[in-house]
């Protein structure tokens, strides 16, 4: 590759801020000119050509792809974000990126490391100090709130969050799910600083007709039609109301990442991650449940009963996922390591959440699940923190080995060996495994 080539190590760029700037202009520069500006970015010619050299390979269906989209090839070895580290890309456009299991081992998950989960295009201004959140529909006071009017008015308080996305883990459904192909690790512990929502709330002056909030933001949608909505969501008022959810300004003690929400943010912890909207800058107190953007049909919902893979469940029956279930994630080893000769003890270790309930016990098996060995696990340091397990297992003999976790929260639920399959590919808390090779 030239060193003036702008995915060269001399000129690293970061794509995703280039194409959500001048998504032609990325297109010309990563891939050469486009012939005619009425094709809006489909490439051919020269662009076409450097395209399939970055990827070493003709595309046969380059006349579909449209501007600022990278291929898969280029957006793993090619593509930076700006902040993050680590990060597995599974799409652009929306940017959506995962965090490898071993990566996630911080009791507090960096910055860096925080997954990625988008579903429109964030807005070009993320100025903090023009920022305004509107709090409106069935209030006694609507506000209008600036992020100093936040810090001024209300309590500041720090927490640890644990957010997870609904669908996290939809990569192992067989059949597939259509959405995002998560594997394990759209999940993270950050700390987040902020004010009391509920408090917010209070200030505005609930109304006794509203049953129902809805969420909005500043991100656009893909299609860039004015008025249409990424995606809206909304809790019941009882939830809403909960004084652990937070709106949040501040992310491990930095403004929040713009791919995370900068420069404002809500959190309404234990429950799916898109309830807890980025750039937000509206809240709509409503007296019906809110029927925006992926609140309706089959988004974030479940069968309300078991259904054998594949089966076909009509959309009228599904339910709304609420709380999350109990699950864990093993950061330590990092699967497929092989222990140096002779060595039988492992050091296992990770994290353990489970929605609106607390963890109680986390186990550990290195037989397929005949036998279960009791880990030590840690208290959150807050609700709704994620809690820290460990504990040193013993392999007997050479050979081929998987360690499971299993937590089980107070509930007394317990994480299945098998994923309970549907439609959607939501809610995978399967146990995590790791394969461990003794020589």
């Amino acid at each position: 590759m030239p060193r003036d080539h702008p995915l060269s190590a001399e000129n690293e760029v970061d794509l995703f801020e280039l194409y959500v700037e001048d998504p032609e202009l990325a297109d010309e520069l990563v891939f050469g000119r486009v012939a005619h500006k009425d094709r809006r970015g489909f490439l051919k010619g020269a662009g076409l050509t450097a395209m399939g050299a970055l990827i070493g390979a003709a595309i046969p269906f380059h006349r579909n792809m449209p501007s600022g989209f990278i291929p898969e090839a280029i957006a793993q070895s090619g593509m930076k974000i700006k902040g993050k580290n680590g990060l597995t890309i599974l799409n652009d456009r929306p940017v959506n990126a995962e965090t490898p299991p071993h990566l996630l081992d911080d009791d507090v998950t960096p910055t860096a490391r925080h997954f990625i989960r988008n579903n429109g295009i964030p807005p070009d201004d993320m100025n903090a100090d023009s920022w305004r959140l509107v709090i409106d529909g069935f209030v006694d006071n609507p506000l209008k709130l600036s992020i100093a009017d936040l810090k001024s008015k209300f309590e500041t308080v720090t927490r640890e969050i644990c957010i997870e996305c609904g669908g996290n883990g939809r990569a192992f459904f067989d059949p597939k799910a259509k959405g995002n192909q998560w594997s394990l690790g759209a999940v993270a512990c950050a700390q987040w600083t902020g004010v009391r929502l509920a408090d917010v709330l209070k200030a505005a002056g609930v109304k006794k007709q509203a049953i129902y909030t809805a969420h909005y933001g500043s991100d656009t949608h893909l299609s860039g039609k004015p008025g249409k909505l990424p995606i809206s969501r909304g809790v019941p008022i009882k939830k809403a109301m909960d004084p652990n959810n937070l709106i949040t300004f501040a992310m491990n003690g930095s403004p929040i990442h713009p791919m995370n929400g900068a420069p404002l943010r809500l959190h309404i912890p234990g429950w799916p991650g898109s309830f807890s909207h980025k750039w937000f800058n509206r809240m709509q107190l409503r007296d019906v449940v809110h029927d925006g953007t992926k609140m309706t049909g089959a988004a974030y919902r479940l069968p309300p009963y078991p259904v054998a893979a594949g089966t076909k469940v009509k959309t009228k029956s599904m339910v709304l996922i609420e709380s999350m279930v109990v699950k864990s994630l093993i950061t330590s080893p990092q699967t497929g390591i092989k222990l140096p000769k002779g060595e039988r003890s492992v050091p296992v270790h990770g994290h353990a959440w489970a929605g609106d309930n607390k963890v109680t016990r986390l186990d550990l098996s290195i037989d397929f699940g005949a036998h279960w060995i009791q880990a030590k696990l840690d208290p959150p340091s807050n609700p709704y923190a994620w809690q820290r397990f460990a504990q040193t297992v013993r392999l007997p003999r050479q050979g081929y080995y998987e360690i499971w976790a299993r937590a089980t929260d107070d509930q007394g639920h317990k994480q299945p060996f098998a994923i309970a399959w549907n439609p959607k590919g939501y809610m995978n808390n399967s146990m995590h495994r790791v394969s461990v090779y003794a020589s």
